[in-house]
């Protein structure tokens, strides 16, 4: 199989399995529609005045660069420029530093009036923000200022490659050697969840010259490590691991908690596979993990989907998946991999499974909304108009 970056054609799996395209259609727009335009207990996003907005991470009652990027990548792909303008520009007014150790980056948390949580960054909103200002770029032309949208992600990527270079301080977010993204810019161990081939890929067509074949060298580099952070026998993978894909334990007091497991931002990395293999198809081991991982939920029945498990499937007793929803989405979308005898079975949950209500809809709701897009064949490259 070729990927979609070849042939340009996109799978619509929720077609495949026998659903009409109207509802398909329908199904998209009003999630789009609850998470933008919805009641005060549905929307995740907040205009500010005509011209800025943001999306707000309703379990933390903050705005993160992950939220924020997400919301551009859905904006882009759904082809609603004003929203994704309004996003950018909250973005550039509120979470950009100019000063201190992490000029060039974002400021990972802010407060919805703008004030800054925290004077450090997030690599994987970075690595969103450039991704969806490449593909604003060439869906829509760049503008003047903060809207040359090509401009701001050869920026964004070169300060994640190259912070300190010229000062001498701060970190870069990928460790040079290895073409690996770390967990944050000062410490040398990753989050699998932030591995994006499919982007670097991408980076490698788009990003400053100089960079091109880093992109193209980080690219292959997290398709191995992938290799190694995603257990042999369940697909499962930790929050955090080192650079020999290991989970990592880190100190409660320094990150908020146990990472080693298989829980929140981990459920992330199977929809990335699947969308790698979508757009790139570049190894059949994608293949493999989607259906390891959709065999592991699959299986057996009952409530596995609202566990928490080590990544040998282990289950850790007295506590329950902080967001079951997102489970639930990402297990479908590696069907876009996934070749077993689960994958219809996955998107038939996904499909009947109506985006979470309540405070903690945020995370879950994002991760449905991709998934939606993914599996329709609507998260698409959009390539430099010729």
């Amino acid at each position: 199989m070729r990927g979609a970056f070849y042939t340009g054609k996109y799978r619509n799996v929720f077609a495949e399995y026998g659903y009409f395209q109207e509802e398909i259609d329908q199904k998209i727009e009003a999630v789009f529609q609850t998470l933008f335009y919805g009641t005060e207990e549905e929307r995740l996003y907040h205009p500010v005045g005509e011209y800025m907005a943001y999306i707000e991470d309703t379990g933390n009652h903050d705005v993160r660069t992950e939220g924020m990027s997400y919301g551009m990548m859905m904006c882009v792909q759904m082809n609603r420029k004003k929203e994704f303008d309004c996003l950018w520009k909250w973005v550039k007014t509120y979470m950009y530093m100019e000063c201190g150790e992490n000029a060039g980056y974002f400021a990972w948390s802010c407060q919805p009036d703008g004030t800054k949580n925290s004077q450090g960054p997030a690599p994987d909103g970075e690595e969103y923000f450039a991704m969806a200002l490449f593909f604003a770029s060439h869906r829509w032309g760049d503008g003047d200022g903060i809207f040359h949208y090509s401009k701001e992600a050869r920026e964004i990527l070169y300060a994640c490659l190259h912070k300190g270079e010229l000062t001498g301080t701060g970190n870069p977010m990928w460790n040079p050697d290895k073409k690996l993204i770390k967990f944050i810019p000062e410490v040398e161990f990753t989050n699998p969840s932030y591995h994006l081939p499919h982007y670097y890929e991408l980076f490698a067509l788009w990003a400053y010259e100089k960079d091109r074949l880093f992109w193209k060298e980080a690219a292959k580099a997290s398709r191995e490590y992938l290799k190694k952070a995603c257990h042999p026998l369940t697909g499962l993978c930790a929050e955090y691991a080192d650079y020999e894909g290991n989970p990592k334990k880190t100190p409660e007091e320094q990150f908020g908690g146990r990472h080693d497991w298989y829980y929140s931002d981990a459920y992330r990395t199977i929809a990335n596979i699947g969308l790698d293999y979508e757009w790139f198809a570049a190894d059949e081991w994608e293949c493999e993990n989607a259906d390891r991982l959709q065999r592991f939920y699959c299986k057996s029945e009952g409530e596995k989907i609202r566990g928490v498990y080590l990544i040998d499937g282990t289950r850790i007793e007295g506590i329950e998946a902080l967001h079951p929803v997102a489970v639930i989405a990402t297990n479908a979308q590696a069907s876009l991999a996934a070749c077993g005898n689960y994958a219809q079975a996955c998107v038939q949950k996904f499909w009947e499974q109506s985006p979470r209500t309540g405070e903690r809809r945020y995370y879950d709701n994002c991760l449905y909304f991709f998934a939606l897009l993914a599996l329709s064949g609507r998260y698409k490259i959009w390539m430099p108009k010729e």
